[in-house]
C-alpha cells in the first residue's frame, strides 16, 4: 500500500470520528432540549419527560383540599406526571384561605418541584379581585371566569395585569374563541368533539368527566399534549373518584 493511500485512509478515519463526534453531541444537545422544564420557580422535568405545562386543576367545589390534605394532593399531582397545579382560592366572591397559608402552600408546592398558580373562581361581575394573593411567591395568578361577560372578563385580566407582575397570569375559558390575551390561554376543551380547537399557543384541556374509560381519558390527554402548548386536566377530586 503507497503512502499516499495509506495516508487517505488516516484522514478518512479522522474524519469519521470527528462526524461521529459531532453526532453524539447532537444527540446530546436534541436530549436536554427535550426533557428541559417548562420555565418557572417551581417546575422540574416530570415523570413524562414533557417540557410543556401539564397543569392539575383542584377545583374546591368538587372536594375540597386543605392544609389537612394539601400533601397528598401534591404527592398524588407528581406522581401522575404533572408540573404544575392550578389551585383554587378564591370562589364566588369568597377567598377561603389566609394569606399566610398560601405563602405556605406555595413554598410547600415549590419544595416538591411543583409550580402552583392560584385561581380565582369569578360568578358575578360584582366580585372583588382579592389583591392580598398577589404577593406569595406563587408562579401566577389563573382566571376562572367564563359565566361573565366579556366586558367583565375584559376588566379582571387588564386589572390583574397592571397591578400583579410576579408571575403569569393565566385564564381558563369555556369560551373556545375568547379573544382575550393573557400570558396563558387554557380552553377547556373537554371530549374529542373539539379536537379541532386544539392548537398551538394555546393549552388544551381534558375533562376526566367526559371520559368512560382511563384509556380514552389517556388517548385525549396525549392527543391534547401532543397537539397544543401544554394540558389541563379538570379535575383532581375527578381523577381519585376515577381511580385513573
Amino acid at each position: 500500500m503507497s503512502r499516499r493511500r495509506a495516508s487517505r485512509r488516516g484522514r478518512g478515519r479522522l474524519w469519521s470520528y470527528a462526524l461521529a463526534g459531532v453526532l453524539v453531541a447532537f444527540v446530546l444537545l436534541a436530549g436536554v432540549l427535550l426533557f428541559h422544564p417548562w420555565t418557572g420557580r417551581g417546575r422540574e422535568t416530570t415523570t413524562t419527560g414533557s417540557s410543556k405545562p401539564i397543569i392539575l386543576y383542584v377545583n374546591q367545589g368538587n372536594g375540597a383540599v386543605n392544609a389537612t390534605n394539601f400533601g397528598s394532593m401534591l404527592s398524588f399531582a407528581r406522581s401522575h406526571g404533572f408540573n404544575t397545579v392550578f389551585f383554587q382560592v378564591y370562589r364566588e366572591g369568597a377567598l377561603l384561605f389566609q394569606p399566610s397559608d398560601l405563602a405556605s402552600f406555595v413554598q410547600e408546592a415549590h419544595a416538591q418541584g411543583l409550580a402552583i398558580y392560584l385561581a380565582l373562581y369569578f360568578t358575578n361581575s360584582s366580585q372583588r379581585l382579592p389583591s392580598s394573593v398577589y404577593a406569595l411567591g406563587e408562579d401566577g395568578i389563573n382566571l376562572d371566569m367564563s359565566t361573565l361577560p366579556l366586558s367583565a372578563q375584559s376588566s379582571l385580566l387588564t386589572s390583574v395585569q397592571q397591578a400583579y407582575h410576579a408571575g403569569e397570569v393565566s385564564v381558563t375559558t369555556t369560551d373556545l374563541a375568547l379573544p382575550l390575551k393573557p400570558d396563558v390561554l387554557v380552553l377547556e376543551t373537554y371530549g374529542s368533539g373539539y379536537d379541532s380547537y386544539i392548537r398551538p399557543g394555546i393549552v388544551a384541556s381534558v375533562g376526566v368527566f367526559t371520559t368512560s374509560s382511563k384509556a380514552q381519558y389517556e388517548q385525549e390527554f396525549l392527543y391534547a399534549l401532543q397537539n397544543s402548548d401544554g394540558v389541563m386536566v379538570f379535575d383532581y377530586a375527578g381523577l381519585l373518584k376515577s381511580g385513573y
